[in-house]
């Protein structure tokens, strides 16, 4: 009967055959060995005993080969090849793991004491292979099967499986079992043999019991703080929140099941100011630091919940925020209805930080003993919650050229004087933000802070400052365009009186007259200044302008030649990029080319040393035109025109001042002022806007905003078209008027001046072309001729602006008695500037001023004839 294995003996292997194989073929190779050193000794005896040295060398030479050959075999070892192999498989033996090592075929070459006692082989015959044990159960029996595969792609893997029982047929553990199974190759020390595989199997259950129970007492800790009566949220460093507990979110109304870690932020949860109060909580490098803050909380329907938070914020050595973790805890209504002091101050704390005004209280000496959210929020460049418990001074937020008037304000709070002028300031960080600061004193100081001296109110006025600036500068340009208008009004009459005068002269003198060059001086002058005139009524806005629906593509190709020749001789490169089907704009064609023109003259003059002058064209959406971010423009359709250059850029103490009236920076003689005033005003009437941006040394843009025509439908053109489609013929467009040859007359001319000198000059011309001509000096005069000739007049010329009674009232006027009467207004103003005051059906013709006899006679031929 075999005696059972002890648990001592387990320390020796149960399956051995690599160790006795080995030491046969090293005897067999030494007796080899021996054989052939023996058959060299006698072949080369003979020799050997004629020479006693090298039969010497010769016996060394046999040792020599005999113990090389006998190291090769590891019969006589140069290193301790059995020490090692001894300790090896000592350790093999003593491995907790089960081992198993077989061959590719599967027969066991070795298995050690462990794989013994847990499979249950008590001696080597009882010793199974893995794929006997494991293939009785489906789940090991899969497991092996994928390590199987994976040693035959020379891929070592490892395995976790469960079984309703142990391995070993004999073991005596009841239960469940958890196994880890691991597979590899070992490579064989010659070349030519095949890899064997090495197994080990390794009884997890216990590894397993505890990882169980680890993460039950963790789900039971996740289910403690998700039902806990306190909300729990952690955020990152960017304020994301990672985890936010089931209590939390059912008081928010956030469903679980849907929320993502990470995709909101603290300031999604947070109501109001309490954002700044968290933001302002920062630790010190490489600290923690924990705050108890009372604030409200945003519910998903946009309700507020009350609550107090124990907030924990830790920061990064490098001073940089780091994670926090933030207790929740609700405030009941019944809490903040009741007459504790608490409760009181709960309900002041909240008021206190939501108020929509920055507000501190400060002491005698100008020190902040304590803010509010919006405080901290509005001032978070300058002062921060960490320094306010070192009680900095008030004036350290203002810029210091303000500061005396800041601490005379609080000395007067002191004092305890009422009135305290409001200071408007800026703080020393950012020029660019304006604040209104209200210091009030405090008359009663409280128990709480007997050294409160005064409580100050600020508020933001950056954008009111903005649109006041903007204010003024649209009254200014307004009062400037008002006053050139009437300078360019009156003007007007005074060019008119030179015209007329000089044409007069003109057709008395012959050319061969000493006075007539003189006089043609004073015409070819009298023109200029009549340009002037246009340019400031242009910036006035009170020129006539004859808007007509065009294409910018057109009026940019059409316009491109005369640009190229103005750049002509220049260093100047111009670009031209249009824009796409281009939405149709309505404005004066004639004025909307002297607004490009001007442009790219600046532009070009802007770059002396050479440059590209850019001319691009574009439709921009009312989402567009919003993104810009003009204050002063409605967000419609427009089409911008951008005229932009690289030149030497325009300063930013004088881009306020670039549009009026005789502002000029380039040299004598060299330009009027009035050239981006005529843009400007022209731009205006056409109901557009016009944006400077510039950077000194980058160049300038000038963008030119045009609202987009919605052209209203021609129910007459289009009936029109189709009985001409539908008779087979071609509508043909409108004739263009053509001045008459003969400008002669016959008609009786009333004409209505208050300026004597036009009206004289008026009628004289007239009358040299055969006109029967009556003056008058106003429109009541004018009402009492009428009566004396018993209305027997054929056409008015009257001026628009004059005393006692004015052009469009005395066309009303007139026409009550003689409807069908003929009327031209002559004036310097815009005809749109008093057109709106008369009836819609009104009748007239219009004659700008100044004008020459030949304009004149033209205009009175033509609305004769019409």
């Amino acid at each position: 009967m075999t005696k059972p294995r002890q648990a001592d003996d387990y320390n020796a292997p149960l399956v051995d055959r690599g160790g006795r194989s080995g030491t046969v073929l090293r005897i067999l190779f030494l007796a080899i060995v021996l054989i052939a050193a023996a058959g060299a000794f006698v072949v080369f005896k003979h020799s050997l005993d004629n020479e006693i040295v090298l039969g010497g060398l010769g016996v060394l030479a046999m040792v020599g080969i005999f113990f090389l050959v006998s190291s090769v075999i590891g019969f006589i070892e140069v290193m301790p090849q059995r020490q090692s192999d001894s300790l090896a498989r000592a350790f093999l033996n003593s491995h907790p793991d089960g081992t198993l090592i077989t061959d590719d075929k599967g027969r066991i070459i070795y298995a050690n004491a462990a794989y013994g006692a847990l499979t249950g082989a008590r001696k080597a015959t009882e010793v199974q292979t893995l794929e006997t044990l494991l293939s009785r159960h489906r789940e090991s029996n899969e497991a092996l099967y994928r390590l199987v595969n994976g040693l035959r792609e020379g891929k070592e893997g490892r395995e976790e499986f469960r079984l309703l029982r142990a391995v070993g047929p004999g073991s005596n553990s009841s239960g469940a079992h958890w196994y880890r199974l691991k597979a590899r190759l070992l490579e064989p020390e010659d070349n030519g043999g095949k890899p064997l595989q090495i197994w080990q199997i390794t009884d997890i259950t216990a590894e397993r019991d505890d990882q169980e129970r680890f993460f039950k007492e963790l789900q039971n800790a996740i289910d403690y703080l998700d039902h806990a009566p306190a909300g729990f949220f952690s955020a990152g460093r960017k304020g994301e929140i990672f985890y936010l507990n089931a209590t939390l979110a059912e008081w928010l109304g956030l469903d679980l099941t849907k929320f993502i870690p990470g995709s909101m932020t603290i300031g999604d949860v947070v109501a109001g100011e309490g954002l700044a109060l968290i933001q302002s909580v920062q630790a010190e490098p490489g600290l923690k630091k924990t705050v108890t803050l009372d604030l409200d909380l945003r519910k998903t329907n946009g309700q507020s919940l009350p609550v107090q938070i124990i907030h924990s914020v830790t920061s990064m050595r490098d001073g940089a925020p780091g994670e926090s973790r933030t207790i929740v805890l609700a405030r009941e209504r019944g809490d903040e209805s009741g007459h504790s002091a608490s409760a009181a101050a709960m309900r002041f704390t909240r008021f206190f930080n939501n108020t929509p005004m920055a507000i501190a209280s400060v002491d005698g000496e100008g020190r902040i003993l304590r803010t509010n959210a919006p405080f901290l929020k509005l001032f978070s460049g300058v002062v921060s919650r960490d320094d306010l418990e070192k009680k900095p001074r008030l004036e350290t937020i203002v810029q210091e050229s303000d500061r005396p008037t800041l601490a005379e304000a609080l000395a007067a709070a002191k004092d305890r004087q009422g009135d305290i002028t409001p200071l408007d300031t800026r703080t020393p960080t950012d020029e660019a933000r304006y604040f209104r600061f209200y210091v009030n004193a405090v008359i009663d100081q409280s128990d709480e802070a007997p050294e409160e001296a005064a409580i100050v109110y600020a508020v933001e006025v950056t954008e009111q400052k903005a649109l006041e600036a903007q204010m003024a500068q649209t009254q200014k340009m307004n009062a400037v365009g008002t006053l050139a208008g009437g300078i360019a009004h009156d003007f007007n009459n005074v060019l008119t009186a030179i015209l007329l005068s000089s044409d007069h002269l003109l057709l008395q003198a012959r050319p061969s007259d000493a006075s007539f060059a003189d006089l043609m001086e004073i015409k070819r002058n009298a023109n200029r200044a009549a340009v002037l005139v246009r340019q400031l009524l242009a910036f006035s806005r009170k020129q006539t302008m004859r808007p007509s629906v065009l294409n910018l593509t057109d009026v940019v190709g059409d316009l491109r030649m005369l640009v190229d020749r103005l750049l002509s001789g220049t260093n100047v490169k111009l670009d031209v990029q249009y824009g796409r089907d281009l939405w149709p704009v309505k404005t004066d064609l004639s004025q909307f080319e002297q607004v490009l023109i001007n442009l790219c003259v600046n532009a070009r003059d802007a770059m002396p040393d050479g440059g590209t002058l850019t001319l691009r064209t574009r439709n921009l959406t009312a989402a567009d035109v919003a993104a810009f971010n003009y204050s002063y423009m409605p967000a419609e359709d427009m089409v911008l025109v951008e005229v932009a250059d690289n030149g030497t850029g325009i300063a930013p103490e004088i881009m306020d001042k670039i549009f009026e009236p005789f502002f000029t920076t380039k040299d004598v003689g060299k330009g009027t002022g009035l050239g981006l005033a005529m843009v400007y005003g022209i731009v205006k009437q056409s109901g557009g806007y016009i944006q400077p941006e510039s950077e000194v040394g980058k160049g300038t843009t000038f963008r030119v905003f045009l609202p987009r025509h919605i052209p209203e439908p021609a129910v007459a053109a289009e009936a029109g078209a189709i009985d001409g489609a539908i008779a087979g013929t071609e509508v043909p467009p409108p004739a263009s008027p053509q001045q008459p040859e003969d400008l002669t007359g016959s008609a009786v001319v009333l004409l209505v001046e208050d300026e004597e000198a036009v009206r004289r000059g008026g009628k004289r011309m007239l009358e040299t072309r055969g006109y029967t001509v009556h003056e008058a000096g106003s429109g009541v005069e004018a009402l009492s001729i009428m009566e004396e000739l018993d209305g027997k007049v054929d056409i008015v010329v009257s001026d628009v602006v004059m005393p006692e009674m004015d052009g469009p009232t005395l066309l009303r006027e007139l026409r009550k008695n003689y409807p069908d009467l003929k009327f031209i207004f002559v004036s310097g103003y815009a005809e749109d500037a008093f057109a709106r005051n008369l009836p819609p059906d009104a009748k007239f013709g219009f004659l700008p001023k100044p004008f020459s006899l030949k304009q004149l006679a033209v205009v009175v031929k033509e609305t004769l004839d019409s």
